[in-house]
């Protein structure tokens, strides 16, 4: 069996948690605590030189780390039901949306990149809030336009069936909220996370679904 470890709030482990229930599949959980600093400790190291969430353990001393690299292999590895569209427009597409929110907004709210700010950096609480009300504002304004200027409408991001642009923009939606960034405007978007909401697969993934929960 998959050994996965995460972090209950870590976007990205919240990705990959989503995906894992789409396709219906069993994995045993490590925790790790990131706010007690488990991440910077050998053992987790050895398995992921970069000390962050989530690595993924496969079998036979074989280690996936970075979400989208997991989600890639989920996908090639497990191909049904699928999280990629069936025609390479769409798959570009979705892989584009999803690299918006891991590759240019994800990473500057992540917690080593927040803790420099304010330690080494010296940045006040304020000016922590209104960093990241402009970069995730940003991103998700983008997920908006690029949700604003479909062919067509669907309840998902790119159909009627949650794919890999809805397993990004999920957690995000979620790190915007909980960091007060107002997206009350962002009406694509919120619609979109509706839709998910009432899906159990995104249900189950949901922070304070996790057996590492804490308030």
């Amino acid at each position: 069996m998959m050994r996965f470890h995460g972090y209950f709030r870590s976007s990205s482990a919240y990705r990959c948690r989503i995906a894992f229930n789409l396709k219906g599949l069993d994995y045993e959980f490590a925790p790790v605590p990131l706010k007690d600093g488990a991440q910077r400790g050998a053992a987790y190291t050895a398995l992921n030189p970069q000390a962050l969430v989530p690595s993924l353990e496969i079998g036979e001393g074989e280690v996936l780390i970075q979400s989208l690299a997991i989600l890639e292999w989920l996908e090639e590895s497990h191909p049904e039901p699928a999280i990629l569209g069936r025609d390479p427009l769409t798959r570009a597409k979705e892989r584009g949306f999803a690299q918006v929110i891991a590759c240019e907004v994800h990473p500057l709210q992540n917690l080593r990149v927040l803790n420099y700010l304010t330690g080494t950096l010296g940045a006040g609480e304020e000016q922590k809030a209104a960093w990241l009300t402009h970069w995730l504002r940003a991103g998700l304004e983008t997920c908006e336009a690029l949700l604003a200027r479909r062919g067509e409408k669907t309840p998902f991001c790119y159909g009627d069936a949650p794919g890999l642009a809805d397993i990004c923009l999920v957690p995000q939606v979620f790190s915007a909220r909980r960091f007060g960034v107002d997206i009350s405007d962002l009406t694509h978007v919120l619609a979109v996370d509706a839709e998910c909401a009432r899906h159990d697969a995104f249900v189950r993934a949901h922070p304070e679904n996790q057996p590492d929960f804490a308030a």
